[in-house]
């Protein structure tokens, strides 16, 4: 699952998502970018922990999966109808356009499609056919891969317009649907599904799901409404500042999925130990170290060549001049740093929030959440009218690193860890040598590509140095697995 993920997904943001954005231009992809996140924001209603609690249960009790498949399919479809509610009530309060609505009504219809295929692959992992839902998992980017190559280069439509993107997703959502849904159904062994209503049924899942349900819309919030509040104060200029704000985003998403995957693999590692009452505190040093590390490499790298990297990315559209093009990558470029360095924030709380997570905190996970989501919408209201895309990216940075730095905190009181002054330490030369390193980069005589590479093998090295990462810190961490 792993591999099949670092294959498709990189291609699909780097390959089409990012020729989408060049192809209609930063206004449009802005208008897109901003609905797509607002069709996000109630997204939990289609799900509210269902997927976790089947996975859970039907790897308990795999005889079950036949009986509550009709079930949870109805529940299903009676929290698409609770989110259509909220998602066209929200649109209509905040005063969408026609334009806005259309598309929204297929982006609504997406959403759903992937929380329902996401519910029937967490039937295959539980009877633990992983490599059918390995399958599974890249299915749709796949065929949403040669849709839009199609689309894009094949000479099928004369301009390649952003609805025909959201309709190459619902088309490629709902093959997904059709073949896992049949792989479904005949693993439950029937041939055909009848739909059964128990009211106490879904009540349980739903009194059990509560917490996590709100966890996720909290953090959801605070995660998609920059873009939202973008294209809301601006007015006139909403959609494109929305389109500098995605363009940059697209590359933090990009390299949060690193940090995701490694969330993933650590979960049931804490689970497990903390199940046996083991100490974490070792794992907790270690695979932090091994995530922060190149993960302020990353974010140093990409704040000294931000706007290199976005000119490598990013063309000119068709009508726009040279000016407001350079206007565009310098402003999507301060926006990219800043984001950027965001990450060394995202990846500290996949590690300390998955500990939390595993231990079952979750009232304090919803305390900081709702904490970072009041945050983020206060900053956005004050920073978005006079720094546009740029004070929307300060708010989360400011916001990333409060929730983060909580985190830490919360974490040292519960498990009661040590101060490790020697890591500290290191961690503080660290980042200045990185920063140093970075600037000392930008001196070379190079192109920005040799001088680029030159300073993350340097920084690497330092690291070892300094002895805060080594091969034997991975080793170590897989060891604990």
């Amino acid at each position: 699952m792993l591999v099949l993920n670092l294959l498709i997904k990189p291609f699909w943001i780097f390959g089409i998502d990012r020729t989408v954005q060049n192809t209609v231009g930063a206004e449009e992809y802005g208008f897109y970018f901003a609905v797509f996140n607002f069709s996000f924001l109630f997204y939990i209603l289609l799900d509210f922990g269902i997927t976790t609690f089947n996975n859970k249960n039907i790897a308990q009790n795999n005889h079950l999966l036949r009986k509550h498949l009709s079930n949870i399919i109805v529940l299903k479809l009676l929290l698409f109808l609770v989110y259509l509610v909220f998602t066209f009530g929200g649109a209509y309060f905040i005063q969408y356009s026609r334009e806005q609505i259309i598309i929204l009504v297929f982006l609504a219809i997406n959403q759903f499609l992937g929380s329902f295929i996401l519910y029937l692959r967490s039937n295959l992992g539980g009877l633990h056919l992983f490599k059918t839902d390995s399958f599974v998992s890249v299915l749709d980017r796949s065929l949403m891969i040669v849709i839009c190559a199609v689309l894009l280069w094949g000479n099928v439509v004369d301009e390649f317009k952003i609805q025909y993107f959201v309709y190459a997703q619902t088309l490629s959502l709902s093959i997904t649907v059709l073949i896992t849904s049949t792989i479904v159904f005949r693993t439950a062994q029937s041939k055909f599904l009848v739909l059964n209503w128990s009211l106490p049924f879904f009540l349980v899942i739903i009194r059990q799901s509560l917490p996590f349900a709100v966890l996720v819309l909290l953090m959801t919030f605070y995660n998609r409404i920059d873009s939202v509040m973008l294209e809301r104060m601006l007015g006139e200029d909403g959609a494109w500042y929305s389109g500098i704000y995605a363009s940059a985003y697209r590359l933090l998403d990009a390299s949060n999925m690193i940090a995701f995957l490694f969330a993933v693999l650590l979960l049931p590692i804490f689970a497990r130990m903390l199940k046996q009452k083991e100490s974490i505190e070792e794992l907790i040093k270690l695979s932090y170290t091994v995530l922060i590390t190149p993960a302020i490499i990353i974010a140093i790298a990409s704040y000294f060549y931000s706007e290199e990297l976005m000119r490598m990315l990013y063309t000119i559209h068709e009508g726009e001049s040279a000016s407001m093009f350079d206007y565009r990558m310098v402003h999507s470029s301060r926006v990219f740093g800043l984001l950027m360095m965001s990450f060394c924030a995202i990846s500290t709380m996949y590690i300390f929030s998955t500990l939390l997570t595993a231990n079952g905190s979750l009232k304090y996970l919803n305390i900081i959440a709702l904490t970072g989501m009041i945050l983020n919408v206060t900053l956005n209201l004050i920073l978005i009218p006079q720094y546009k895309a740029f004070g929307s990216a300060v708010a989360t940075l400011i916001t990333q690193f409060a929730i983060a730095i909580i985190q830490v905190i919360i974490v040292c009181y519960l498990f009661r860890f040590r101060r490790n002054y020697l890591f500290l330490f290191k961690f503080l030369i660290f980042v200045p040598g990185v920063a140093a390193i970075g600037y000392f980069s930008t001196t070379l005589g190079y192109s920005w590509q040799v001088n680029l590479v030159l300073m993350i093998a340097a920084a690497g090295l330092f690291s070892m140095l300094i002895r805060l990462l080594s091969p034997r810190h991975l080793f170590n961490v897989l060891k604990y697995g």
